[in-house]
């Protein structure tokens, strides 16, 4: 062969070489983020003309689902109106997406995970159908949740804390996806009372009060700082960063050991606990609980908060900032802002002795043809504190309920360990910020919770607590 020829041939080579990788850079390795680009008009008139997947809860029960328009076109349905809103989202083509809608869009449109494969599924004759996404949420725990916050603005996170799986998600108020249809009714809902569109479960977040103390005990023990039975004062007035920390109603108490001081929830104690501790060990130990980064669910970063302080300007602060006063931080104040997600957490890592379960809201996806295609698998986020830390905060928990503030938590015949929590909204108002967290059965635990309400006249023994047992009376019955 001439050299001319073989320079020739080298240039189509070249030249083929060229077409490939730029045909593979939109078809395969850039091909999700060309559907994602808004500018792509093909993704958004593929989305009303494709017969978008099933959501569906643990028990089957249909949450989403698309049915024929005009034209060929698919519009989509919320069956069960508000009860699930804010965890499954909304898809519309003139509003984008929410929560889970949005975060398993690929699935649920349909979407091959490569652009090698769409072409392929396209060659082979595939059809425009979506994949089913079925839940971990269990409707009647969920229907039990939004009736036990009896209108107030709040939320309730249940986990399965073997697993990570998420059993409730409710924020209250709520709103009626299907009313998203339209961009009249659309309007309505976003100037409605109580920001409805918010998912308080894992947005914005309140201060945690006493649920925080849990944090707190244990980098005290897992330091070696304290036990179980270790006493210190719960004098009220002790001064805290320079000054007076006043215990509920001025309470005032004795010596008292930690497990009586988590029973009382005596503020004073505890914020001796989270000085002595430090503010170093004590945000080591929250980042091992997840605070201070986004959660680690199946959800849309944009749609979720990480907890933490944050200052005035709501910016996040690291728990080291010199700007946190340690001591009421480790009692769950100063800057503090949770979410009920977060501290569902909290709740799950002691239940699960010591480990955090990563949180997940869908249990597995399905194809048109009714074969599960992926399954997702219980992973363990961190561990967080030794078995034997777990085992005495526990049982400190269980102290809370049988004898302490938590009394009414309790569920005939299931040992429940709990922690109540009351954060005052204002200095000299008579509103609260109210929480619960716990899990049950204690012995093995198959169920952790928390529960959170915004401005009640009241704390968290009265309002969050009967709360919190309604939904796991249903959940531990399931």
């Amino acid at each position: 062969m001439n050299r001319p020829i073989l320079r020739l041939y080298g240039l189509v080579v070249v030249l083929f070489a060229l077409l490939v990788g730029f045909t593979s850079r939109w078809t395969i390795f850039q091909a999700s983020a060309l559907r994602a680009n808004s500018l792509n008009r093909r993704t958004e008139e593929r989305q009303v003309r494709v017969d978008r997947g099933r959501i569906l809860a643990a028990d089957g029960s249909v949450l989403a689902h698309s049915v024929p328009g005009s034209e060929g076109t698919f519009e989509r349905r919320y069956p069960s109106g508000e009860e699930f809103a804010n965890a499954i989202g909304y898809s519309y083509q003139d509003l984008s997406k929410t929560g889970l809608e949005r975060y398993r869009n690929a699935p649920l449109e349909g979407l091959a995970p490569s652009g090698l494969q769409a072409i392929l599924d396209q060659l082979q004759g595939a059809s425009d159908r979506g994949d089913e996404v079925v839940t971990t949420l269990d409707p009647r725990a969920q229907r039990t949740a939004i009736a036990a916050l009896g209108g107030h603005e709040g939320a309730v996170v249940a986990l399965d804390p073997r697993t990570g799986a998420v059993r409730v998600m409710v924020s209250a108020p709520s709103f009626d996806p299907n009313a998203m249809r339209s961009p009249a009714t659309a309007a309505k809902v976003t100037r409605a009372g109580g920001s409805p569109l918010v998912n308080r479960a894992t947005e914005y977040g309140y201060a945690p009060g006493s649920t925080f103390k849990i944090v707190t005990a244990t980098a005290a023990f897992e330091t070696g700082a304290f036990t179980p039975s270790s006493t210190l004062s719960g004098r009220d007035g002790i001064a805290v960063s320079g000054v007076p920390l006043h215990n509920d109603q001025h309470e005032s108490f004795g010596q008292l050991t930690l497990t009586a001081a988590l029973a009382k929830s005596v503020n004073t104690v505890w914020a001796q606990v989270a000085e002595r501790v430090g503010k170093q060990t004590l945000a080591r130990y929250m980042g091992r609980f997840g605070f201070n980064a986004l959660p680690q669910l199946d959800y849309p970063a944009g749609e979720m908060t990480p907890s933490g302080p944050y200052d005035e300007r709501g910016r996040l602060l690291a728990p080291t900032s010199p700007q946190i006063d340690v001591g009421r931080m480790g009692i769950g104040q100063d800057k503090l802002r949770v979410t009920p997600l977060q501290m569902a957490e909290v709740a799950a890592t002691v239940a699960d002795h010591g480990r955090l379960m990563a949180p997940h809201l869908t249990n597995r996806i399905v194809n048109p043809e009714g074969q599960t295609i992926e399954t997702i698998a219980p992973r363990v986020q961190s561990v967080v504190m030794k078995p034997a830390t777990a085992a005495a905060i526990t049982t400190m928990m269980e102290a809370v309920v049988n004898e302490g503030t938590g009394t009414p938590a309790q569920i005939p015949g299931v040992q429940v360990a709990g922690k109540t929590g009351t954060a005052e909204t204002e200095v000299g108002t008579a509103l609260n910020n109210v929480w619960f967290i716990a899990f049950a059965p204690a012995a093995n635990p198959t169920v952790a919770i928390a529960v959170t309400l915004k401005g009640v006249p009241g704390y968290g023994a009265a309002y969050a607590a009967p709360v919190a047992k309604q939904v796991m009376e249903v959940l531990l019955h399931d």
